[in-house]
C-alpha cells in the first residue's frame, strides 16, 4: 500500500518504520524544514513530503499529530482525497496539554476529529504506549500477542487497519462504531493497558 503519515513523533515514526519494513510505500510530513524532514524519512524508510502532498495519491493517511494540532491544520486538506483512501487517528485528547475542549462533553474525541477533518476516521493506534508499539509486537499466533482496538463506521477499512496492525505485531479488536470509540480513550480500562484479544474485548 502507499501511506501518508502526518506526523513523526513517538507514533508516527515508529508506524511509518514498521510499515516501510512490512513492504509498504511510506511518505511522512512534519512541521520540520525539508532538509530535516529528509533525514527523518530517509531514518524511517520512507520519503519526505509537504502537508499537501502527504496525502496525494496514496491508499491510506495516518493522523499523528497531537490532539490539539489537527485544529491547525490547512483547511480541506482532504478535500481532493477520494473517498477509498483510509483515513485513520491515532490521537489521544489530554485537557492539561491540549487545554479544556466544551464540545467534547457532547461527543466521542474520534467524532470531533472528523468533523474536523470533516471526513470519516478510523481510530487506531491510541490506546498502545509508545515502548508497547516499538518493542513488544510479535507474530500472528504468539501466546499473550497485545491486542488494539479499532473504532470506525466503515467495515471494510477496519479490516485493512486490522490486517496493518497485524504486521506491526498486534492483534485487532473491532472497538464499534466510531462513536463507541470511546470506549478505547485515556482512563479506560481499555487504554494503555496491554491486554490480549479477549481481555481487551471484555475492557472495550
Amino acid at each position: 500500500m502507499k501511506i501518508g503519515i502526518i506526523g513523526t513523533g513517538a507514533i508516527g515514526s515508529i508506524l511509518a518504520e514498521k510499515l516501510s519494513n512490512a513492504g509498504h510505500q511510506i511518505k511522512v510530513t512534519n512541521t520540520r524544514a525539508m532538509p530535516e524532514l529528509e533525514k527523518i524519512a530517509t531514518s524511517l524508510g520512507a520519503t519526505a513530503a509537504t502537508i499537501q502532498n502527504v496525502v496525494k495519491d496514496v491508499d491510506a493517511i495516518i493522523f499523528s499529530i497531537p490532539f490539539k494540532a489537527l485544529r491547525d491544520l490547512p483547511q480541506n486538506l482532504l478535500k481532493e482525497v477520494p473517498k477509498d483512501v483510509i483515513v485513520m487517528d491515532t490521537s489521544n485528547y489530554y485537557p492539561l496539554r491540549d487545554g479544556e475542549i466544551a464540545e467534547l462533553e457532547q461527543k466521542s474525541e474520534s467524532v470531533y476529529i472528523s468533523e474536523i477533518l470533516n471526513r470519516p476516521i478510523i481510530k487506531v493506534f491510541n490506546n498502545i504506549l509508545e515502548y508497547t508499539l516499538k518493542y513488544k509486537g510479535k507474530a500472528a499466533g504468539a501466546t499473550d500477542r497485545i491486542a488494539i482496538s479499532i473504532a470506525g463506521d466503515n467495515e471494510e477499512h477496519k479490516k485493512v487497519v486490522a490486517h496493518l496492525a497485524d504486521q506491526t505485531g498486534f492483534d485487532a479488536v473491532d472497538g464499534g462504531s466510531l462513536a463507541e470509540s470511546w470506549r478505547q480513550q485515556p482512563g479506560t480500562p481499555a487504554y494503555c493497558t496491554e491486554l490480549n484479544a479477549a481481555a481487551l474485548k471484555g475492557a472495550l
